[in-house]
């Protein structure tokens, strides 16, 4: 209301300026009509914003005066000198209110009956009034032309551009200190300007929202339906004319929603739900983009239906309908003619509609992206760009190329070397796992068919629906660009925000992380917001991967026990002592398998773990990465299978790593330390050792630079040495030496295991 409030008094006293100057003007001449259709204006937008404003004063005032107005523009009064005399002094009292209100301050009211009076036909004639002086706060806004703001704003790109171009080039050569410090102030002030004259354009979106409630509640109402409408981020700012551009998509998707998404509350009862629908209408800001999102919790698209109206239409051949992808499929809802409705009604069924929204929407730059989930609802997210504005930005290489990236979307920047990073292969999808924390990877190259090898260096990039790695080659510099929308056919790729033009001269495309998320096929876990006014709790799916085991058989796993998939030499897997195990470099693991791989020279393998202890796993081929059903028969009697799950319509026998687990000995992951101190007799080594490390420690002699031992074994009668871990003695001797002698008898293993076991530290 304050916002209103300011802008109701600040057009007030604009217009004031102008209207005493032409009331006095009609007094000269009557019959100008068009005089006094201004004048006539003016007391009519300030009894309707009286209204509104809830301002008592300033309506009874511009009520009377609009009166005499219409009485004199229907011919029933003439202009006379004391008619124009009372008309000034309504006009003066009413300045004189405005600058009371704005300066909060009262003003005395006894005298209005008489300027009202003053009105009257049979009023005696009365002289002009001097107005009352009123304490005025100077004004703090200015209107200006909208074209003047875009050549300033055109102006400060420049600006910031010559600003690059003058750093790049002292860069280049040796810098005086003085020339540099200049420079440091001038990069400050240009960085202030440039936010200054970005938001001389913005408006808060709560422009674009307030008209939605009563929309809302008249297009319901008609169809008979009960929803509830939520704002959210109505405070997030937007270019003015964006706002303007955005009204009539935006009512197209509200409109859609409540009409083809939310049920009757009949059929809301019968599908389990609350009578009241529930429609949220959002906005935020991701980088330089604004992403506005319509959400209800209806019926969603029927994509069988809207498939069967694209071949009743013709639109498609039924051989290029069967041929599409699901997402394919859900886009022909922006096909122009095309209606899931059978009868016209007053508000659809004529197939106008979504395919004007996203031609209107990716006229200026932005895209429109659906997320369907049948029966639970739909999701329409606009992505809006910022017609000019400057960003913060990372510059990546590709090969040759050169593409930019928001920082606000970067979370990191990691060197694909040592321990801490992984690539790794899952079926078809690539992995990158960054210190333990596995995420789908993106190679820029491998995308834009420049270079299928490794990534050297992985941007990691936050999206809203998930995180991912973005292999690219190289980092190459950190810079402030003006950003543009590209041309129509560069943005339907999908992988651009928009392009710029750096300090180099050279034209370059900016990223759209989201979109090479999209493109790129990645999926991550949904995040469900919990809803206070839904009493049904939604349970995310659990990932699984799917693939083909070696007796034929397809099975899944769930993902988040697999540490990684790699294919092995069958060379490396023996039956020894009892069991399948498999070498992998310094370390043997158990392993199990299904079936034969006798005449397969090399076998894929899933490496399991559960964070403590791994072993491996043969199949015989990665498939996908999927989501386990919540539904699962469960297997009879005991083993490695836990039921039985319906994926894509096929019976897939799911795996139970806990059986898994509990029937095989694992080899621990990080087995403890257990420091050796040999005597030179070589007994250790030979006799104490293998047991050790059967029994889950790994034995050294010697402790490696910045490692610890969780325990140490020494000889009663060898020389001691000093350590941090805790020791315990062994002696040759099965009796103890008394009742204080703590050693244990060297070959009684039972009790040296637990001894180890409690005096160890990790």
């Amino acid at each position: 209301m304050d916002d209103l409030l300011q802008e109701f008094i600040a057009e007030t006293r604009e217009t004031l300026e102008a209207i005493s100057g032409e009331i006095v003007a009609w007094e000269l001449a009557p019959a100008d009509g068009a005089r006094l259709d201004a004048i006539f204006r003016f007391v009519h937008t300030v009894k309707g914003s009286c209204g509104f404003l809830d301002l008592p004063r300033l309506a009874r005032l511009s009520h009377a005066a609009e009166d005499v107005l219409a009485a004199v523009r229907d011919g029933n009064r003439t202009p006379d000198t004391s008619l124009v005399n009372a008309v000034l002094g309504i006009v003066d009292r009413i300045a004189q209110i405005v600058d009371a209100i704005d300066a909060g301050t009262t003003l005395d009211d006894s005298d209005e009956h008489a300027l009202i009076a003053a009105l009257a036909p049979d009023a005696q004639p009365t002289a002009p009034a001097a107005a009352a002086p009123v304490g005025r706060s100077a004004s703090r806004s200015v209107r200006l032309n909208v074209d003047l703001l875009d050549h300033m704003m055109s102006g400060m790109s420049d600006m910031v551009l010559a600003r690059n171009e003058l750093a790049r080039q002292l860069r280049d050569g040796d810098v005086d200190p003085k020339v540099e410090a200049a420079l440091e102030r001038l990069s400050l002030t240009v960085a202030d300007m440039r936010d200054t004259v970005t938001r001389t354009r913005m408006q808060k979106v709560d422009a674009l929202f307030s008209a939605l409630p009563r929309m809302v509640r008249d297009t319901s109402a008609e169809l008979c339906k009960a929803v509830n409408l939520v704002i959210e981020g109505a405070d997030v700012e937007l270019d003015r004319e964006m706002i303007e551009l955005m009204r009539d998509p935006l009512v197209h998707i509200i409109r859609n929603c409540i009409d083809h998404g939310i049920e009757t509350p009949m059929a809301r009862r019968a599908a389990g739900k609350l009578e009241t629908g529930r429609l949220v209408v959002s906005a935020r800001q991701s980088g330089n983009q604004i992403l506005i999102e319509v959400s209800d919790d209806g019926q969603g698209i029927d994509v069988a239906r809207i498939v069967a109206k694209a071949a009743e239409k013709k639109l498609h051949t039924p051989t290029e309908l069967a041929a599409m992808s699901e997402a394919s499929r859900l886009q022909l809802i922006f096909a122009p003619g095309l209606s899931s409705r059978d009868t016209v009604t007053s508000t659809s069924g004529r197939g106008v509609g979504m395919d004007v929204v996203r031609a209107n929407i990716e006229q200026i730059g932005g895209r429109v992206v659906l997320v369907n989930t049948p029966g639970r609802g739909l999701r329409i997210i606009i992505n809006v760009p910022l017609t000019l504005s400057i960003l913060s930005t990372i510059i990546v290489g590709v090969g040759t190329q050169r593409f930019a990236l928001p920082r606000q979307a970067i979370e990191e920047i990691v060197m694909v070397r040592g321990d801490q990073v992984r690539l790794d292969m899952i079926g078809d999808a690539a992995t990158a796992t960054v210190r333990g924390k596995r995420m789908p990877l993106v190679s820029l190259g491998d995308l834009f068919k420049r270079t299928r090898d490794a990534p050297p260096t992985l941007v990691i990039v936050s999206t809203r629906e998930g995180d991912y790695a973005l292999g690219v080659d190289t980092v190459l510099d950190t810079e402030e660009l003006v950003v543009k929308p590209a041309s129509p056919a560069v943005m339907a790729t999908g992988v651009y925000a928009g392009m710029t033009l750096p300090d180099n001269g050279l034209p370059m495309l900016l990223l759209d992380a989201s979109g090479i998320a999209a493109v790129a096929g990645l999926r991550f876990a949904p995040v469900a917001a919990a809803d206070a006014v839904n009493l049904e709790e939604v349970v995310p799916g659990i990932p699984a991967l799917l693939f083909d085991d070696l007796d034929g058989q397809r099975r899944a796993i769930a993902l988040a026990v697999i540490d990684r998939v790699e294919p092995v030499s069958t060379e490396a897997i023996r039956w020894s002592a009892g069991a399948m195990r498999l070498s992998v470099g310094d370390a043997i693991i158990p392993l199990y398998a299904v079936g034969d791989f006798a005449s397969r020279r090399e076998v894929a393998v899933l490496r399991l773990t559960d964070g403590e202890s791994e072993m491996a796993y043969a199949i015989a081929e990665a498939i996908e990465i999927v989501e386990l059903p919540f539904e699962i028969a469960p297997a009879r009697g005991s083993g490695p299978i836990a039921g039985v799950v319906l994926i894509a319509g096929e019976q897939v026998e799911l795996i139970d790593p806990h059986a898994l687990f509990s029937g095989q000995p694992v080899m621990i992951a990080s087995p403890p330390v257990c420091l050796l101190q040999v005597d030179g007799s070589g007994w250790m080594e030979t006799f104490l050792k293998p047991a050790l490390e059967a029994s889950g420690y790994r034995c050294v002699t010697s402790l490696a630079r910045g490692e610890t031992a969780a325990v140490a074994l020494a000889m009663e009668d060898a020389p001691p040495r000093e350590t941090i871990a805790p020791v315990v003695t062994l002696r040759r001797a099965r009796s103890a030496d008394g009742d204080d002698d703590a050693s244990i008898y060297r070959y009684d293993r039972p009790a040296l295991i637990a001894a180890l076991a409690a005096r160890r530290t990790i």
